[in-house]
């Protein structure tokens, strides 16, 4: 199960990093730093965090199977309602009223520290 996490956590990692370039690509031809933020979060807990923990997985194996699902599944979930949500947070789209986008910002980091409180303490439980 641990491998399928590996992989799993790789591909969506990659992901992460094909959009951060494509935004760093975009501002650099627009000229404009506007999605700076979004690019800098996207490649750093969408990219670089996510493909660490691909390692950790393929490299260990947890010995509380329940704590690395939730570790996961917290991890997807807030990285991309993170990126989600600062996206939505900063342009405030017209369809969405700015306490929805507010919500969603907080609830997508919110997840995303748990996720990273499961991740230090899975660093504690590995199989001998």
């Amino acid at each position: 199960m641990n491998n399928n996490y590996s992989t799993f956590l790789l591909r969506l990692s990659a992901l992460f990093a094909l959009i951060g370039a494509f935004l760093g690509s975009h501002m650099a031809g627009a000229g404009s730093y506007a999605f700076r933020p979004i690019h800098a979060h996207v490649l750093v807990v969408g990219w670089l965090s996510i493909f660490a923990w691909a390692v950790y997985y393929k490299i260990f194996t947890p010995k509380i199977g329940l704590l690395a699902k939730l570790h996961v599944y917290s991890a997807v979930a807030g990285s991309i309602g993170l990126t989600g949500g600062m996206t939505l947070f900063v342009f405030k789209p017209d369809f969405l009223p700015p306490t929805v986008n507010t919500v969603l910002y907080i609830i997508g980091g919110s997840v995303l520290l748990l996720s990273f409180v499961f991740f230090f303490l899975l660093t504690f439980t590995k199989e001998k």
